[in-house]
């Protein structure tokens, strides 16, 4: 059987999109198949992203940054942006949500945390109407 492909894309590939395909995994598990790129990867997932995701039960240090062309031509059933911007359009997706979530990495730990638990809220949506 094959499950519904969600990829997230962020600039980076360190923290956001990390963090959602995290989140993904956690929730949706056994009912999609979830990755995570960058439009311009930064090569690692942020050792902060790591932190707190450890706190919501999800171990993010197994992750690896990884760019677009991964999944280049790839079809997906949903692709989620976060400011990527026209690096995005390679990704062959069914539906396309753009969502507009800061990059939390400059924040100081209270406001990554905030944007962590808006990313869990997101996921928790979009995993609903899949």
């Amino acid at each position: 059987m094959n499950l519904p492909r969600i990829l997230f894309v962020c600039v980076e590939n360190s923290n956001r999109s990390q963090m959602a395909e995290g989140f993904a995994r956690m929730l949706g598990e056994g009912k999609i198949e979830a990755h995570s790129s960058g439009s311009r990867p930064s090569g690692k997932v942020n050792p902060r992203a790591i932190q707190f995701m450890a706190e919501m039960g999800y171990n993010l240090g197994t992750h690896t940054s990884k760019g677009l062309d991964t999944f280049n031509g790839t079809p997906v059933e949903v692709a989620v942006t976060m400011g990527c911007g026209d690096s995005c359009p390679m990704v062959n997706a069914k539906r396309r949500e753009e969502w507009q979530i800061p990059d939390p990495k400059e924040l100081p730990d209270e406001g990554f945390r905030q944007i962590r638990d808006l990313i869990r809220d997101k996921v928790k949506a979009l995993l609903d109407s899949i």
